[in-house]
């Protein structure tokens, strides 16, 4: 079945987003489905742009891991948690080096901006599981920004891509919101300090610790 074009969101002016950029944003929340078949005249129609953009935007979506090529033509991907449980195994190695590097090559403005976001993120209300997301992801990208490594800037963004596309967030289990920025004020700590073995630790014990409770939301879903 062709894809079925949302009914929300019509552009409304020129400041409205890429195509690349709207259908990304469709993706990871949702209203594109993991499964779903991407045609590029009703996407075209949706974005209110011609097919060439569809399809420049479609071949960086594939790139992204995000789109797959079947015999159906571009779907969006979809991932086992086998699949997610491997992207977590990464993570930690990558973002281990990234805690890493950042205590060698962080800049005292980078470790001010980190202590900013930590302490929004100790201010912020958990209520809302969205903004616990987005404010932990602006934490971690403030760390990735202060390896000054843009390869492995690139590399997190794009496991990130692939991790967001879950709404079921680790942060909202109980206690963890709490227990993670503890966590990152560590991780903060041990890279304002230059202490890069204790930084790489830390960073791999967090996101192990973020693995784990994936695997413990998926054995309580299984259990229905």
């Amino acid at each position: 079945m062709a894809v079925r074009v949302p009914p929300s969101a019509a552009p409304v002016d020129d400041r409205r987003p890429s195509p690349y950029e709207r259908l990304k944003q469709a993706i990871l929340t949702g209203e594109l489905v993991p499964g779903q078949q991407l045609v590029e005249t009703p996407l075209a129609q949706w974005c209110q742009v011609s097919r060439t953009p569809i399809r420049e935007a479609l071949t960086r979506l594939e790139q992204d891991g995000l789109v797959l090529r079947t015999d159906r033509g571009l779907v969006v991907r979809e991932r086992s948690p086998e699949e997610i449980l491997d992207i977590y195994e990464t993570r930690i190695v990558l973002e281990a080096m990234a805690a890493r590097t950042a205590a060698i090559r962080r800049s005292p403005i980078d470790v001010i901006t980190m202590r900013r976001v930590a302490d929004r993120l100790e201010r912020l209300d958990t209520g809302d599981e969205i903004e616990l997301v987005e404010a932990n992801r602006d934490l971690h990208r403030a760390l990735w920004r202060a390896t000054h490594n843009e390869s492995l800037i690139d590399l997190l963004t794009r496991l990130d891509l692939h991790l967001a596309r879950y709404p079921a967030t680790t942060l909202s289990q109980p206690g963890r919101w709490r227990e993670a920025n503890a966590e990152h004020r560590a991780i903060v700590d041990a890279v304002d300090a230059q202490d890069p073995d204790l930084a790489e630790d830390l960073a791999a014990k967090h996101f192990t610790r973020a693995r784990d409770l994936r695997l413990a939301i998926w054995a309580a879903g299984s259990h229905g």
